[in-house]
């Protein structure tokens, strides 16, 4: 089974357009996920897309972390999960590596 979901609101939807989509190492092989992978992203407005990719980057568990501006993702995994970045989210406290 299949599993997608977006926190975004509609209104989310037009402001943060850019995905930060990554592979998550630690629950591609646990529970539901046993089957396939687990592939999440993180939606931001454009203006915070380069602090939004280098939080995930340093994270240890995710892997082939990709900036989408195209709009559409559809990644094959059996969970999929996107997040939403706003005020206070701690990628937001990440200086832009150069």
């Amino acid at each position: 089974m299949n599993k997608r979901t977006d926190d975004r609101t509609k209104k989310q939807k037009k402001t943060h357009t850019v995905l930060v989509t990554a592979t998550d190492r630690f629950l591609s092989v646990w529970g539901p996920c046993l089957t396939g992978r687990s592939k999440c992203a993180w939606a931001c407005r454009p203006e915070d897309a380069g602090r939004v990719f280098d939080w995930v980057s340093r994270r240890s568990e995710m892997k082939f972390v990709r900036k989408n501006t195209s709009g559409k993702w559809y990644p094959k995994a059996v969970h999929v999960h996107i997040y939403c970045v706003e005020a206070g989210h701690p990628a937001l406290a990440v200086a832009v590596s150069v």
